[in-house]
């Protein structure tokens, strides 16, 4: 069976231990998380909650239907027709060349963030594929630091 990559998407009421019932189900199935992601929904008294994980379609089936079990999940879709978006910053010595990083971030819709007496931080938001060939293509500038963030999604 053909494992592919899957987005969910989770409205939870917000509140303790809610994520850990969550990440519970899938460690105690066995299923891997590649990345999740919870903020607050504003103006609301609950929670969205992205994961993306990977599995045949009769394993996200599995998932979905547990999730919807899970006390007090409110709703649970698999994305089909979905903009994701992923974030990622990077530390960089000053002694590179600002404008060839500069250049680099803005064609993955990024900028610098921050200059320091000794490193910049440049910041890219874009879609995750695109943004781990920016993190590949960084890689010659010689990164200090780096971190990426979880996926957000919305359906079309």
């Amino acid at each position: 069976m053909e494992e592919a990559r899957r987005v969910i998407s989770v409205i939870v009421l917000n509140e303790a231990s809610v994520l850990s019932r969550i990440s519970g189900l899938f460690s105690g199935r066995g299923y891997n998380i590649d990345s999740l992601t919870v903020a607050p929904i504003p103006d609301s008294k609950y929670s969205r909650v992205t994961i993306v994980t990977a599995g045949s379609v009769r394993v996200i089936e599995q998932i979905t239907k547990q999730l919807h079990k899970l006390i007090p999940v409110l709703k649970v879709y698999e994305h089909a027709d979905l903009v994701e978006k992923e974030m990622a910053m990077v530390k960089i010595p000053l002694s590179e060349s600002i404008s060839d990083i500069e250049a680099l971030a803005h064609a993955y819709n990024g900028r610098i963030v921050n200059v320091s007496h000794d490193t910049l931080i440049v910041m890219v938001a874009d879609e995750p594929h695109r943004v781990g060939h920016f993190l590949e293509a960084i890689k010659r500038f010689h990164p200090k630091e780096i971190v990426r963030s979880g996926s957000v999604a919305l359906e079309r």
